[in-house]
């Protein structure tokens, strides 16, 4: 997929991912995903151990992301996948690792 600019009817998902998931390529595994995906953002290991991901993009993309994010089928052990919706802000280019 190419990127394309950010339109108005894009979203942003924001979700926490809880398991064994830091330490694990987990952050790597999101992003090769998101990216596949054409979707803009970063994932983040968070103090208390989980991975906050941010993706903006259309909203059937980020439903697919998150979809992957609870497949089973990552590396290490998620457990749970808490999300929030919004309006994307546009200010996110390429998906990064922080």
């Amino acid at each position: 997929m190419t990127d394309s600019p950010n339109r108005a009817d894009d979203v942003r998902l924001t979700a926490w991912v809880r398991g064994d998931v830091q330490g694990v390529g987990f952050r790597w595994w999101t992003r090769g995903r998101a990216l596949e995906l054409g979707l803009s953002g970063w994932a983040r290991n968070t103090a208390d151990g989980r991975v906050e991901v941010v993706a903006e993009g259309a909203r059937d993309l980020c439903d697919r992301l998150l979809g992957a994010l609870r497949s089973g089928r990552t590396p290490g052990a998620v457990d749970a996948v808490v999300e929030q919706w919004g309006l994307a802000k546009g200010n996110l280019t390429g998906f990064v690792e922080r």
